[in-house]
């Protein structure tokens, strides 16, 4: 069911309104929650971005100096991406392991300063 097909007349029905107080506690729960098994059921839906570093796409390319003096095949902007790893990565201090799509500088930086550590700093865990 789409958030579209929630109905905006809520005062004529007693189970459109029971419906509408369920989505909302829904969507409620799931923006609150930041427990490890709720944040890899977000995950599959956020865009690319590493939840470490913050990386995310940027747009690159543009004209050519060909182009700027003749607007002859005019080059359009792209979207480069960072390079995204999924990694399972299991977290000593809570026993327990996470699926978390990560860059590759990422990566890195869990080995570096730790996992623990480098989550709880990222606000993941």
């Amino acid at each position: 069911m789409n958030v579209s097909s929630i109905p905006l007349n809520f005062s004529t029905c007693r189970s459109r309104l029971f419906l509408h107080n369920f989505y909302v506690v829904l969507l409620l729960h799931f923006a609150k929650c930041v427990c490890a098994t709720c944040f890899e059921f977000d995950a599959r839906f956020m865009a690319k971005v590493c939840p470490v570093t913050k990386k995310g796409s940027r747009i690159g390319g543009g004209y050519s100096n060909r182009t700027r003096a003749t607007q002859f095949n005019p080059t359009g902007k792209s979207r480069k991406y960072p390079n995204l790893q999924k990694k399972r990565i299991y977290i000593p201090e809570l026993k327990r392991s996470i699926t978390l799509t990560l860059s590759a500088k990422g990566i890195k930086t869990l080995q570096k300063q730790g996992v623990y550590r480098t989550l709880k700093k990222a606000g993941v865990i």
